[in-house]
């Protein structure tokens, strides 16, 4: 006769219902967000150009095939170099041959992976050429010896491509790496979470409250939440914050459908040092409205104009 393990049999239950979760995920994320579905993207995208662009083209750039090109890029480009002739201006400005109706600044917040960004850079500069988009691409480097904070160099960033005239700001982890033509780097009327269907471990949305990796969102829409909090030294926790100041801003996410916003996570060796605490910040609104922006403060080292971006070092 079998012996019946009652606490063991409610174990195996559930493992399996964790199982299944992870194999079939909620749905609930729609609550959260609007799916942009690919035949109205073009209509939802915020068409404005930097401030003084210019440029001679005569033939507006068409968005079209673009936007219906279901072409993956191999992510082994990050192995190779630029093709020659590619016209990327010093400090890694493009501006397409007909007439953009996007400005994009890319800000990258990076420390120690410079492998990492060689690969980053011939393969994002080889995907946004196809995009017909005016762009520049900014690196913020920390330089001091501080634990990383990713926020706070993505703020500096933001001032600067803001200063600049961009009115469309792409918040972009340097291990992230766009694999659709059709994901279009432009803002779109509400904030877009843009890398919410990574590889790794698999292609799907977390949680409904993810809004991190790869964001785009309107240079006024930044200013308006106070931009990241500056307190995440060392710390994960920076973009439930974020969502938390977009939320609290009413200001509804969306991004684009499943099969157009899929990422490949790239592998790297650096090791950058996590400092310990018992909690991160706690989101409020009185300190969203008094860190941020309004309280940035850094010493520039120095900004170096290079052939494929604008490379900006501060000591936090």
């Amino acid at each position: 006769m079998f012996h019946i393990n009652k606490k063991k049999i409610l174990a195996v239950c559930a493992a399996i219902g964790v199982i299944l979760l992870f194999l079939h995920p909620s749905n609930s994320s729609k609550e959260e967000y609007d799916y942009i579905m690919k035949e109205n993207i073009m209509n939802s995208l915020h068409e404005k150009l930097a401030v003084n662009f210019t440029s001679s083209a005569i033939v507006d750039c068409d968005y079209y095939d673009i936007l219906h090109d279901d072409t993956a890029l191999p992510v082994t480009l990050v192995d190779g170099d630029l093709e020659e002739g590619h016209k990327i201006r010093e400090g890694g400005e493009f501006i397409p041959e007909c007439k953009p109706k996007f400005s994009v600044a890319i800000i990258v917040p990076y420390r120690d992976r410079a492998e990492q960004l060689r690969g980053f850079l011939v393969y994002m500069h080889t995907f946004l050429h196809k995009q017909q988009l005016h762009y520049r691409i900014y690196v913020i480097e920390q330089v001091d010896t501080h634990p990383f904070n990713r926020a706070k160099l993505l703020n500096i960033g933001a001032v600067a491509a803001i200063k600049a005239g961009y009115p469309c700001l792409i918040l972009h982890d340097v291990d992230l790496l766009p694999i659709k033509i059709a994901n279009i780097y432009a803002c779109v009327k509400t904030p877009r979470h843009m890398s919410s269907n990574i590889d790794r471990p698999r292609f799907s949305l977390p949680s409904p409250n993810v809004f991190g990796g790869v964001m785009a969102i309107q240079s006024k829409q930044y200013e308006k939440i106070n931009g990241m909090s500056n307190a995440y030294y060392g710390l994960s926790g920076d973009n439930s914050d974020l969502f938390s100041r977009v939320k609290a801003n009413h200001l509804k996410l969306c991004r684009f459908e499943s099969s157009v916003s899929q990422y490949h996570m790239t592998a790297h060796e650096a090791h950058i040092q996590i400092e310990i605490r018992k909690s991160s910040p706690e989101f409020s609104h009185e300190r969203m409205v008094k860190d941020g922006l309004n309280s940035l403060k850094f010493t520039e080292v120095a900004t170096v104009l290079h052939p494929l971006f604008t490379h900006i070092m501060v000591d936090l």
